[in-house]
């Protein structure tokens, strides 16, 4: 996941707004967005060379996403996949906050990565290139490949654009906040930010939707929860073709979350 757009206890009636897109190698084999055939109870895309994801949800709700944080000074051989982070909190029972406390004890072994977890307790923040764990307050909030709300174009882009949505929407449609994650203009160079690529590089990722020959964005996220308890969940698969075009695949989930203490029986091995 490399940006993600939030609107956190702004509604009336939706405790979460999420709209996210998903940028990596097109080569990368990934399964779309689905119940997990080993954990009934998440719902996410899987990264099938790793065996994570870059954002999901439970059946009880509890939620987490990641991106990575763009730093070509710094590379550790043998990492472990920052999609983990995510699945390994879906599947566990830690609060989110005593999760990342774990977390911010061994993330020094992780590439650069910013993380949300949240549960019924609330939504949290760590990121192992900033010091300490956040607790978020009501508010709309943008993250890219650098730490929380840094004001890159896309972020900048992205926060007012669903600002204005929260303004003049009452109800909340998962196109109109797909359609927010469309955008595949380029932020003019004097305001592209120095991330250790060259500056055709940071061209091509400006935009808030990615596209070049061998990198772009994969996929694309809208995610609502209402405080009713009721999640819509979408994700928009996009798939290169040889002769240039781009084929679309639309994954809709609706489900009711169940209550936090609910214990859900798993498939045995």
């Amino acid at each position: 996941m490399c940006l993600i757009l939030m609107s956190y206890e702004q509604h009336p009636v939706y405790q979460l707004i999420f709209a996210a897109n998903r940028d990596e190698f097109y080569d990368r084999p990934t399964r779309p967005l689905s119940f997990w055939e080993d954990r009934p109870d998440i719902i996410a895309g899987r990264d099938m060379k790793s065996n994570g994801t870059w954002m999901g949800i439970t059946r009880t709700g509890r939620f987490a996403a990641v991106t990575n944080y763009r730093d070509t000074a710094i590379n550790i051989p043998g990492a472990p996949s920052r999609g983990l982070l995510v699945s390994e909190f879906l599947s566990g029972s830690d609060t989110a906050e005593t999760y990342l406390n774990g977390i911010a004890s061994v993330g020094h072994h992780y590439d650069g990565f910013n993380l949300l977890v949240g549960d019924r307790s609330g939504l949290w923040y760590y990121s192992n290139k900033a010091n300490g764990i956040q607790k978020l307050t009501p508010g709309i909030f943008g993250i890219s490949n650098h730490l929380l709300n840094t004001p890159w174009p896309k972020v900048k882009k992205g926060k007012a654009d669903l600002q204005n949505l929260l303004e003049v929407s009452k109800v909340m449609r998962h196109e109109d906040l797909l359609k927010i994650l469309e955008d595949n203009s380029v932020a003019p160079d004097e305001s592209l930010p120095q991330t250790g690529v060259d500056i055709e590089w940071e061209r091509i990722l400006s935009p808030l939707f990615i596209s070049s020959s061998m990198y772009g964005t994969r996929s694309s996220t809208a995610l609502l929860m209402k405080r009713n308890g009721r999640v819509i969940f979408v994700e928009r698969t996009f798939i290169p073709r040889e002769n240039g075009a781009t084929k679309q695949e639309t994954r809709k989930f609706s489900f009711r979350l169940l209550p936090a203490d609910y214990t859900y029986h798993f498939p045995k091995n």
